[in-house]
């Protein structure tokens, strides 16, 4: 690479659950001989996503090329992790051809976008385009996605209602910074469901972009790297809710991290975790599992009532510990509460 040309970067958003460390591991398996480096930020203190990442590493991605930013949201913290870690991912004694940042579900991404004007960084990073990932099985039920109409109805009949709730707040801000939106989970959603995810998305983007259809990741990497759109010098084309304060807070969200015993039985804790979903209000469950008699750890990912799970590596030396991040609304999360829900 030329060491005067900026390395892009490609900002990958989208809410909770919607697949963008699926997507990124795809994208690490097949880059196409680009020597890659990857970003991660999670909500929340105990790295999941990060620590997925790493068991992909390979010569074109080493382990040392993928660096977690918990306990923060990258856009809130730009100054003390995000400037930083750029600066020291572009120090590396090979330099990466192209960065990937996985923002968290719960980030905006416009604020990250103004932080590579930063002097540190502008004259040698540019951000190659925005991924926006939508979970078009969810989006076709509405369920990030208001209907405009009854929005406005409800308005109309009361002026004081605050009828946007931060979930679709976040999720606007995400699809309208978006240089090409995925619509993940396609197998989920089915042709019907796609196509009324794609309308109701279009009803809320401020410009046309490509909408692809997308399964477990797999998208051809040339279709989303190297989109060259310098979207650093385009944020007036990208509105956000948050347009013109100095700064945001995240504090319409919380997380806990749960200890958990070994686990005897996989779907009774596969219960447990929809049932706090549905009787909780949980949004994301995600984390590491001991289970009884087993020397794999199990990943167990769920979006609402929707619960994923698989062996994925070992446990290392004495760390075969069972944690578990829940993520939700901040009235709905109580510890006591998740706890008691999962029999502990």
């Amino acid at each position: 690479m030329n060491l005067l040309a900026k390395v892009p970067v490609t900002v990958v958003t989208g809410f909770l659950g919607s697949g963008k460390t699926t997507l990124i591991q795809h994208l690490l398996s097949n880059a196409g001989g680009k020597k890659l480096a990857v970003l991660v930020n999670e909500f929340g203190s105990e790295g999941v996503d990060g620590e997925i990442l790493k068991s992909c590493a390979d010569a074109n991605c080493p382990e040392e090329n993928i660096v977690e930013l918990a306990n923060g949201c990258i856009c809130c913290t730009v100054a003390d992790d995000f400037i930083p870690t750029m600066e020291q991912l572009l120090a590396r004694p090979v330099r990466p051809d192209h960065i990937l940042i996985e923002t968290s579900g719960l980030a905006l991404p416009k604020p990250l976008l103004k932080a590579f004007d930063w002097p540190e960084i502008r004259s040698r990073i540019t951000v190659d385009g925005v991924i926006a990932l939508a979970d078009a099985e969810a989006v076709a039920a509405g369920r990030f996605a208001p209907d405009p109409a009854a929005v406005e109805a409800q308005r109309a009949a009361d002026e004081n209602l605050d009828h946007e709730t931060p979930l679709s707040e976040v999720f606007e801000d995400q699809i309208a910074c978006a240089d090409i939106v995925l619509l993940t989970k396609a197998d989920l959603a089915g042709a019907a469901g796609i196509e009324a995810a794609k309308a109701a998305i279009t009803a809320e983007m401020p410009r046309r972009v490509p909408m692809l259809p997308v399964t477990d990741g797999a998208i051809d990497a040339r279709v989303i790297l190297g989109l060259g759109a310098a979207a650093e010098n385009d944020l007036a084309a990208r509105p956000s809710h948050h347009d013109g304060e100095e700064e945001h807070e995240h504090d319409d969200f919380a997380s806990v991290v749960i200890d958990l015993p070994e686990v005897a039985d996989i779907d009774a804790l596969v219960a447990s975790v929809q049932k706090l979903a549905r009787e909780q209000n949980v949004l994301r469950a995600k984390g590491y599992i001991a289970v009884a008699g087993k020397p794999m750890r199990l990943l167990l990912q769920a979006v609402g009532e929707r619960v994923r799970h698989q062996f994925d590596k070992p446990w290392g030396a004495g760390h075969r510990q069972s944690k578990l991040v829940v993520i939700g609304e901040h009235g709905d999360i109580d510890e006591a509460a998740i706890k008691a829900g999962l029999g502990i």
